[in-house]
This record gives C-alpha cells, sequence and structure tokens, in this order.
C-alpha cells in the first residue's frame, strides 16, 4: 500500500474501507500543501468542500464580539472538517488556518455526492461515521455556544451596570432617560426624576476610610431597592450620586417614596456599629421633578430635580426637596 492510501486509512471516516476502496476514495481526492500561517478559508466564506488532514496541524478559531480569536479546535493527521457547509450550503462557521506546514486533502461538494450515489455501501459506512463524529462536535459547539451566551451575557452587563453596585450605570442612563421621557410625552403618562446624593460622604471616606465609604454606598443601594419596582430605574450617576427614574408615577407618590427611603437610609446602624463619631448616621438628600407637571421638556425636567437636590442640601440634608409646579399649578 502506497503512502497516500496509508494515509487515508488513518482517517477516521475511510478507515474500515479495504484497499480497493480506498483506491475509489483517493481518485476523488486532491492534495494540496498549506504554509504555516496560510489560512484555508475564513469565517463567513462561501463553502462547497470537505478537508481532510494528511501531515500537520490545522487550527479552527471563530471571532468573538470584541473582535478577539477564540480557537474552537485542531485537526491532525486523519482528522477531517468543513463537512457542514457540503451538507448544508452555509457560510463558513469558523476560520480554518495551517498552525504548521501542513498537506490536506481536498473534496469538493459535487465529487462528494457524486461519491454516495456511486458507492452506495460504501456510502453508508462514511455517513455512518461522519454522522457520529459530526454529532459530538455540534455537541462541543453547543457547549461553547453556551458559553458564548454567558460571556455576552456578563460583557451586556458590564457595559450597562455599575461595577460595584449592580446598578445601572451613568452611560445606560443617558440612553434610557431618553427613551423612557419619549414614551412618557407619547403615552400622556408623567414620568417622574428622583436626584439622590449621600450626605457628607467625604467626611464618612475621611472617618472612617474608603472600605466603609463603599460598604456605606452598598447599604444605601439596597434600601434604594427595597422602594422601587421592577419598572423603575435606578443609576449610579457618580461616586455618591445616584438617579432614580420612576415611570407613571406623579411628584406626590414619588415624594413618598423618596421620604420612605430617607427614613431606611437614616435607620441604617452601619456607622453606629463601627464605633460611631462625629458622623453617626448616613443620611441622603433627594430632589425630584416631574414631567408634565414640573417641566415639559427632557432638559428642563433634570435641570428642576436638580435645582431641588440643591434646595434640599441647603435646607440642611436628610431631607427631600421637589420642584415647583408649573403654571402654579397643583397636583
Amino acid at each position: 500500500m502506497d503512502e497516500r492510501l496509508a494515509d487515508l486509512r488513518k482517517v477516521s471516516i475511510f478507515s474500515m474501507f479495504d484497499d480497493g476502496e480506498l483506491k475509489v476514495v483517493s481518485e476523488i481526492l486532491h492534495d494540496q500543501k498549506i504554509p504555516k500561517g496560510k489560512e484555508l478559508f475564513h469565517q463567513g466564506d462561501p463553502g462547497s468542500e470537505l478537508f481532510i488532514v494528511r501531515k500537520g496541524c490545522i487550527g479552527s478559531s471563530i471571532e468573538l464580539p470584541d473582535g478577539t480569536e477564540r480557537e474552537l479546535a485542531q485537526f491532525h493527521g486523519g482528522d477531517f472538517f468543513g463537512e457542514m457547509s457540503i451538507f448544508e450550503s452555509a457560510p463558513r462557521s469558523a476560520t480554518c488556518y495551517a498552525k504548521e506546514e501542513s498537506f490536506v486533502q481536498r473534496l469538493n461538494e459535487q465529487d462528494f455526492f457524486s461519491f454516495l450515489q456511486k458507492n452506495p455501501s460504501m456510502a453508508i459506512k462514511v455517513m455512518y461515521r461522519m454522522l457520529n463524529i459530526t454529532v459530538q462536535r455540534l455537541e462541543n459547539t453547543g457547549a461553547f455556544l453556551t458559553d458564548m451566551v454567558q460571556w455576552g451575557e456578563a460583557a451586556r452587563k458590564r457595559t450597562v451596570t455599575d461595577e460595584m453596585t449592580g446598578v445601572y450605570n451613568r452611560r445606560f442612563l443617558e440612553d434610557v432617560i431618553v427613551e423612557q421621557f419619549q414614551t412618557a410625552r407619547k403615552q400622556g403618562k408623567p414620568l417622574s426624576l428622583i436626584m439622590v446624593d449621600l450626605d457628607r460622604f467625604r467626611e464618612i471616606n475621611e472617618v472612617y476610610g474608603n472600605e466603609m465609604g463603599d460598604r456605606v454606598i452598598m447599604e444605601a443601594v439596597k434600601v434604594f431597592q427595597t422602594h422601587l419596582r421592577s419598572t423603575d430605574f435606578i443609576a449610579r450617576y457618580g461616586g455618591d450620586e445616584f438617579t432614580i427614574m420612576l415611570p407613571s408615577t406623579t411628584l406626590q407618590e414619588s415624594c413618598d417614596i423618596a421620604w420612605r427611603i430617607c427614613g431606611d437610609v437614616h435607620a441604617l446602624t452601619l456607622l453606629i456599629d463601627a464605633g460611631g463619631g462625629p458622623i453617626d448616621h448616613i443620611t441622603t438628600s433627594q430632589g425630584i421633578a416631574e414631567y408634565p407637571a414640573c417641566a415639559e421638556e427632557l432638559k428642563g425636567l433634570r435641570t428642576a430635580a436638580d435645582e431641588a437636590l440643591y434646595a434640599a442640601k441647603e435646607a440642611g440634608k436628610n431631607r427631600v426637596g421637589c420642584a415647583p409646579i408649573l403654571n402654579g399649578g397643583t397636583r
């Protein structure tokens, strides 16, 4: 048996063939030398060939959403790949390239199906082995895709949430606030905005340390969340600054929520438990404005809430300030 047939016998899908059958197969295969680093095909390319590795190593990789590459598999002597493009007439799902100088055999779609039609008994053997191997690959790919979905979800969360607290970040807020304002205007419903600052936070860090400062933020966030609905949004706008959006909520309803948050944050014993000192309570100052009661445009709504927050701080902190109603009306 010559070297070419000996190599074919090592191929998993041809390993049960006798010498005569291997000769039939060898006649429809085309040899090719692939230099190290050269691509056989790129992800997304049209595909119409199956490849068999005689010698060397072929790598398979996929491009991730962030633009980096992840290797899926390596194919060595006796392995085959690229069969899914033949069966499904689908674009290549990955990029394949020579990790070292390699020798492959190509089998195009037309010759492959011609072989199956002319040699039904051989075709049964090939398809049986190929099916088992392909199913295993799909299972492995399924596991990979599960990992990719989880990776993608984690990446998505990283782009819209604050790493420390888990609430939304400023970047997300800037997008969603426009969307929520437009929805409120279109549906003719109120939208309330609460701006929240932790009082004397810099002093807390100076007295108790930054680690305690982080704990204060985390405990305050837990209180915020206990008073919010699934339809509400809370975002960390800065170090100790938060913005809360309450769709379909009036100024009075928001004011009630804000005062409850104010009381529950003040009731936290974190600083007292740490020994107390010049600052022994965590408190918040909050400013509230409502569309359309306090402002008719988004910019005006944000300005009104910010001014109400400033007024609350000026009035002594640990309190809620509400923006005035337009045109002297009432709510």
